[in-house]
């Protein structure tokens, strides 16, 4: 598919549906019913059985999550023998009321919304009248029956469900093991109100699309009034902001996305200003094109960090259903370049382009924009990057049991990790991307995604809801932008956008000789950030300072005695054994909240400094780079005490020492300052270079711009027939500039 669109001849790899279905083929294969695949392992992963992975295992629960979440993909990819059989099993074998505790917003996305999709998948094919005779609406029951488990985490004050839920006991029951929770995520509360409202209008039960929605009211209240913002974590009892930090990525993104789907869904046109106020406000303080960053919502004019998070990579295509197609084509022109740079994108990366963040858990919102853009422009461009994030998956991501996630894009080292939004996103995209509508069984454009990509029809808009029905003359007006008056069809005008941002990161560049094009750059000495190694030193007996085990400092904090495990482990609480701690180093596991939420806690309960371990089995300071904790967002002026991080398997040495002696007495210091190295060892700095670019037309020389040492470089195009080596090549233009000599002239010779 990917070759007769490109017009290009087949060659030897594949793509599309063969690849595609190998590896529905190989998670039933080897991990059927557990909730997803270990690519690495070649078996399942069942909860309670593998080593916990903190708040990732809350979309676990036991329910075959990747069955489930892939059904809709299944039509897609007209695969309706497998589909078919893929809704017996599920009919036949899930169970929704294990005695499990789930987060409310995987559930909803991955379980509810997969149900759903299956079951207006398994409708459709049974009103043809070609398959599914025997289907009598089972899977539909199943999300209503889903549906119900979830509605407890509604019982707040507010209206902003608890982020967890037990499956069978819900909610603040003895049994159920949650309903401590204070806080949720602004996207956590607010990325219901799609599957809520289609079951409700699905099933008649009206109860589910009225809780989504004053959801959705509170958010909407809360917002900040003066930059229209909204914050990244609210409190669930009282709809107070606890991280202020705004964006479009993690913790935010699907809220914003909702709101406009939900009124293309819906044709509730409240849905529509809504996300038009909060779009002009992104514009206005987030979106620096071809950046989008995180800024205070209270004092939205600072940026409050200097990275960004892959999660940011769906809005390009939350902008062309919006129409604004410009910006949309810078900032996905920037991420392509990111992954050109990188392989994949990082789960963050700075703003200079650079890895915060390396891990890369296979995540679809690139590929998502990609077909977006595609759709809107026509412009084959974006056909060639769906192809290298094909080829890019294949190569390093493809093993023989699946695909698994890159641990470090740095390193190239994979986790045994495999999430069942790889298969419900990622492959339906790209299929999408490349198929005519005549490989696919339905006319997609009836349909809009959800977050995780399951289709719910447009026409649920006429369907009686909790808002009026839109004139029978007028059905779709208020439901969907039309691509064929709202779109320039034109690949010139995304090619004029692009070309400004398409060698961002220097990479990619090709030079075919048409340029005489004068490039003057401004050089200057800058020290660059680096990451200074640390250590942790047991200097007790028996160690007596011989056992040093590298770890990564934290940009907060102070700058850098007796060891004590936290109690819970985590530390995103409370502290149980604050009277151990009080004075001494506190050990605790990393996962479950942030850096800076543990070490209030730990801070608070009197610890002096804190070693975060890796909750990440395997990883280590030999393979794994280095990196530095940051905050939550908010000023982290207020945690004093020492903080370092170790990988898994130093965090092991460290703790089996503790098990093995119980007292065990550390220094944190700088790895420079280790004790018995001596005298400290002044160490100099990398020095990196800014270079600052000028485009300028031959000759020219703009007034006092040379104030510092600079370089120019002059291109001139080659003569027809002239080969690289030749003569004329040989006589290319070489400048010297200085301050003293603006430009003197050198041979081709000359150093």
């Amino acid at each position: 598919n990917i070759h007769s669109n490109l017009k290009t001849k087949p060659q030897s790899k594949h793509y599309g549906n063969k690849g595609n279905y190998m590896t529905f083929f190989l998670s039933q294969k080897y991990a059927y019913p557990a909730d997803e695949l270990m690519p690495l392992s070649c078996k399942g992963r069942v909860r309670g059985q593998e080593p916990n992975r903190g708040d990732i295992d809350d979309s676990l629960g036991k329910f075959s999550l990747t069955l489930i979440d892939t059904l809709d993909t299944l039509v897609v990819l007209n695969k309706l023998d497998e589909f078919e059989d893929a809704v017996r099993k599920a009919v036949k074998d899930v169970r929704l009321d294990n005695d499990v505790v789930v987060s409310v917003f995987e559930t909803n996305i991955r379980v509810l919304g997969g149900l759903l999709g299956g079951h207006i998948m398994a409708d459709l094919l049974r009103q043809r009248g070609q398959r599914m005779e025997w289907y009598r609406d089972e899977l539909l029951h199943m999300a209503i029956e889903l549906g119900h488990r979830l509605i407890p985490a509604f019982n707040t004050t507010s209206g902003l469900p608890y982020p967890k839920v037990n499956l069978r006991h819900g909610i603040l029951k003895p049994q159920s093991r949650t309903g401590t929770e204070s806080d949720t995520c602004t996207a956590c509360a607010g990325t219901m109100i799609l599957e809520f409202a289609a079951l409700s209008r699905l099933s008649g039960q009206p109860v589910f699309e009225e809780h989504a929605r004053k959801a959705l009211d509170v958010l909407w209240e809360r917002r900040q009034k003066g930059s229209d913002l909204v914050g990244t974590v609210i409190n669930i009892h009282n709809g107070e902001w606890v991280r202020r930090d705004s964006g479009v990525g993690a913790g935010i993104d699907s809220y914003y996305e909702y709101l406009m789907k939900a009124y293309i869904l819906l044709g509730d046109s409240v849905f529509l200003e809504r996300f038009n106020v909060h779009y002009s406000a992104i514009m206005k303080y987030i979106s620096q094109p071809p950046l989008l960053l995180n800024v205070h919502m209270h004092n939205p004019t600072v940026s409050v960090r200097s990275w960004m998070d892959s999660l940011l990579a769906f809005f390009p295509g939350l902008q062309v259903l919006r129409g604004d197609l410009k910006p949309a084509i810078e900032t996905h022109e920037m991420l392509y370049q990111v992954t050109k740079q990188h392989k994949f994108l990082p789960e963050a990366f700075t703003t200079e382009f650079r890895v915060h963040w390396g891990q890369h858990l296979l995540r679809p919102e690139f590929a998502e924009s990609t077909y977006y853009l595609y759709k809107a422009t026509g412009d084959p461009y974006y056909l060639r990057v769906g192809q290298s994030i094909v080829e890019k998956l294949n190569t390093y991501a493809r093993v023989p049991c699946g695909f698994a996630a890159v641990q470090d894009v740095r390193t190239g080292t994979h986790e045994d990790r495999m999430d069942s939004f790889f298969l419900a996103e990622m492959f339906k995209y790209l299929y999408l991307l490349f198929s005519d509508k005549s490989h696919v069984p339905i006319d997609i454009d009836d349909y809009i995604f959800t977050t995780e990509a399951h289709l719910l029809p447009v026409s649920l808009s006429t369907t009686k809801g909790t808002v009026p029905v839109p004139p029978e003359d007028d059905l779709f007006s208020h439901s969907c932008p039309s691509t064929e008056t709202l779109f320039p069809n034109n690949p010139t005008f995304a090619k004029t956008i692009r070309d400004g941002y398409k060698y961002l990161t220097g990479v990619g560049q090709e030079h075919k000789g048409v340029l005489r094009v004068k490039l003057v750059a401004e050089v200057s000495q800058t020290a660059e950030e680096e990451v200074v190694p640390h250590v942790v030193q047991l200097i007790s007996p028996p160690f007596l300072g011989r056992m040093v085990l590298t770890a990564g400092p934290a940009k907060f904090g102070a700058d850098l005695t007796n060891i004590v495990k936290a109690s819970p482990y985590t530390a995103c609480g409370p502290v149980d054994n604050a009277v151990e701690i009080k004075g001494r180093i506190a050990l605790a596991l990393r996962g479950d909240c942030m850096f800076a939420v543990k070490a209030r806690w730990l801070q608070q309960a009197g610890a002096i400094g804190v070693i975060f371990i890796d909750h990440h089995e395997g990883s280590n300071s030999d393979e794994t780079p280095l990196f530095q904790m940051v905050g939550d967002g908010d000023s982290n002026e207020d945690i004093t005490l020492p903080l370092v991080f170790l990988f898994s398997r130093e965090g092991a040495l460290l703790t089996a020492a503790l098990e093995e002696h119980h007292n065990v007495d550390v220094v944190l210091l700088p790895k420079e300052r280790q004790l018995g190295r001596g005298e400290r060892m002044e160490q100099e700095k990398p020095v990196s270079v800014n270079i600052k670019l000028r485009l300028m037309e031959h000759g020219e020389v703009e007034e006092g711009m040379v104030t510092s040492p600079s370089l120019e470089l002059v291109m001139e195009k080659e003569e027809e027939g002239e080969k690289l080596g030749g003569k004329q090549s040989q006589q290319q233009d070489c400048s010297q500039t200085s301050q003293d000599d603006r430009t003197s002239t050198c041979s081709a010779d000359s150093p």
